[in-house]
């Protein structure tokens, strides 16, 4: 039996992911990690451990500790700051890792270096400036009209981000975060008004394994966030669209040609129509996982668009099926979820499953 570790088990990417293994074709020993104390009660698995925050200079000795403990096999990290510090000691870690590169890590993790590449490369990406003078804003707003997105440069779920309108807004935005002391960096970016949609992938030196796209309709109290943006989804779909699948391929390749492990891209429309890409989550999970792994259980039969699962498997260096690349998935299959009730898996406007009984 594998044993496998995630790490960030209590959050809602975690705990997808670790639903997914669950319904695998084959029986998986998983143990769950939490930095925080509360949200290890709620990790899906049978063993769960209390780890330090990435930060902290022990956390390393301490997974490792954990990993000899329950003769852990194969380590994923979940949250953005565990990606970071497992990416860049990976040859201190005591089991397998299925990661990018490490600078394909670190050019993911920060946004404007990945745009500066995007852009390079002549990938269709949002385009920017960086946000670190008034006349650096002024100029945003004369290239790229009003409104312009400001966004920090590392982080998830949109942290640190809102549409500025006029100067006096964008500018008053980043000194409300200094003064509250955070050492962030921003960027402005165009406006995209299209449909904001996320191209969730697999790779294997370069090779892509398999992928599906999707829509984000709705997001769970979009109404606390000035951007309306939460980067947690409450209503999504699946689609088909070659120009997503082009341009999603394409930005992974141009951060590194041989990439291997997990790739979720964000994508959002210009006023054209045209998918352009605004970040990529390297070597961790999207939070809705499980809805890809339960769309293939219910739909297709089988674990073809369980992306975790296959992501372990690959993590063992072992074959998995001959697989569609695209469109693993039919599309227009909606997953409706809200806080503290159970996800629904919506296709033809009936519901066909849901995640908890």
């Amino acid at each position: 039996m594998k044993r496998i570790l995630t790490t960030g088990a209590g959050g809602p990417a975690g705990i997808n992911f670790v639903a997914s293994l669950k319904i695998a074709p084959e029986k998986l020993f998983i143990v769950g990690t939490e930095a925080n104390k509360h949200f290890l009660h709620l990790i899906p698995t049978t063993k769960k451990q209390l780890l330090p925050k990435a930060t902290d200079p022990n956390y390393i000795d301490a997974l490792n500790e954990i990993i000899r403990k329950e003769k852990i096999e194969f380590l994923h990290p979940q949250t953005d700051a565990e990606v970071k510090v497992v990416s860049e000691k990976r040859e201190k870690i005591d089991a397998k890792l299925f990661l990018p590169s490490k600078k394909a890590v670190a050019t993911c993790q920060d946004k404007l270096e990945a745009a500066r590449l995007w852009k390079k490369k002549n990938v269709l990406a949002a385009r920017f400036i960086e946000a670190n003078n008034e006349s650096n804003i002024k100029k945003a707003f004369k290239e790229f009209g009003s409104p312009i997105w400001i966004r920090a440069t590392h982080g998830a779920g949109g942290i640190g981000s809102t549409p500025a309108d006029n100067l006096e807004t964008a500018v008053s935005w980043i000194k409300y975060w200094k003064a509250r002391h955070v050492n962030w960096k921003f960027i402005a970016q165009e406006h995209l008004p299209g449909r904001n949609l996320a191209f969730h992938s697999l790779w294997k030196d370069g090779e892509l394994v398999t992928s599906m796209a999707r829509e984000r309709l709705e997001y769970i109290y979009p109404h606390l966030a000035p951007s309306g943006v939460t980067g947690t989804p409450a209503v999504q779909r699946t689609i088909h669209d070659e120009k997503v699948n082009r341009v999603g391929v394409d930005a992974v390749l141009a951060i590194d040609p041989r990439f291997s492990g997990i790739a979720c891209v964000d994508v959002k429309e210009n006023e054209k129509g045209e998918p352009c890409v605004t970040e990529i989550n390297a070597a961790r999970m999207f939070t809705t996982s499980y809805f890809f792994s339960y769309a293939s259980k219910i739909l297709r039969k089988d674990y073809y668009a369980n992306i975790p699962y296959l992501y372990v498997k690959l993590g063992y260096n072992e074959k998995i099926p001959d697989i569609p690349k695209y469109n693993i998935l039919p599309e227009n299959v909606y997953w409706i979820r809200h806080m503290d009730a159970p996800a629904r898996l919506v296709k033809n406007g009936k519901i066909v499953g849901e995640m908890y009984r």
